[in-house]
């Protein structure tokens, strides 16, 4: 079995969560989540730069997980509710 790279994550059709909200001086500007990893957050002043420009967080995002031998969750991997009974007592 080969080992999972940083390519390999870069190419996975990530679940990614797109919206609006406004700074401190109330300029709005556009932001993506990735549902499978709950750290990342890129912002951006327009929903087309934020497309252009959030690949190269997640490398780095990804690169330091790799590091780190975390677990990456991958998209269609975890799709169940989490059980909040048991993990929040």
């Amino acid at each position: 079995m080969s080992e999972k790279n940083l390519d390999y994550y870069l190419n996975l059709n990530w679940t990614l969560v797109e919206g609006e909200d406004f700074d401190f001086d109330g300029k709005p500007y556009h932001y993506i989540e990735i549902k499978e990893i709950p750290s990342f957050l890129f912002c951006a002043k327009t929903p087309e730069r934020a497309r252009e420009k959030y690949k190269q967080q997640l490398k780095w995002t990804l690169q330091v997980m790799l590091e780190r031998g975390e677990h990456i969750i991958e998209p269609g991997e975890d799709d169940e509710e989490p059980d909040w009974e048991n993990l929040c007592p």
